[in-house]
């Protein structure tokens, strides 16, 4: 089966004015709205939200023996995530041509990161009818 359109999701880096919790001026809010709008407008845009800092948040590692649960705030914020959006588009040159128009911050740089998301028939075989019948009928039940 041949897939005509593929989603991605688009992860804005967190940096260190997100993670000290300052908010965005009027200025980028209103460029954020209007990079926002242009995504629906143009029918890509599936999802997208900001997230607080890590100090907010909470990390769980999970191994075969233990569970450890780790409250923020996390190191490295370049390496953190402050927002995001899941788009459906085309190809992956379409999804970058996206993310180059999300607007900059007024004093800094922002980093995206693009990840394409994985589609039922990317797990081959191992997806058996019955695998996949049982995940459409959650995916079915699932908030929208």
């Amino acid at each position: 089966m041949e897939v005509d359109v593929m989603r991605f999701m688009i992860l804005m880096k967190a940096d260190e004015r997100s993670e000290a919790g300052e908010a965005a001026t009027e200025a980028e809010l209103a460029a954020m709205y209007s990079y926002n709008e242009q995504l629906v407008k143009a029918g890509v845009l599936l999802g997208g939200e900001g997230l607080h800092a890590s100090a907010r948040g909470t990390r769980v590692t999970l191994t075969a023996d233990e569970t450890v649960v780790e409250h923020g705030p996390f190191p490295q914020p370049r390496e953190l995530v402050a927002g995001f959006w899941l788009i459906q588009v085309k190809s992956r040159e379409e999804a970058v041509a996206w993310a180059r128009r999300c607007p900059a911050p007024e004093d800094g740089r922002t980093v995206l990161e693009l990840r394409q998301v994985i589609e039922a028939d990317d797990f081959g075989d191992a997806l058996t009818p019955e695998l996949r019948e049982a995940n459409d009928r959650l995916r079915e039940m699932t908030v929208s």
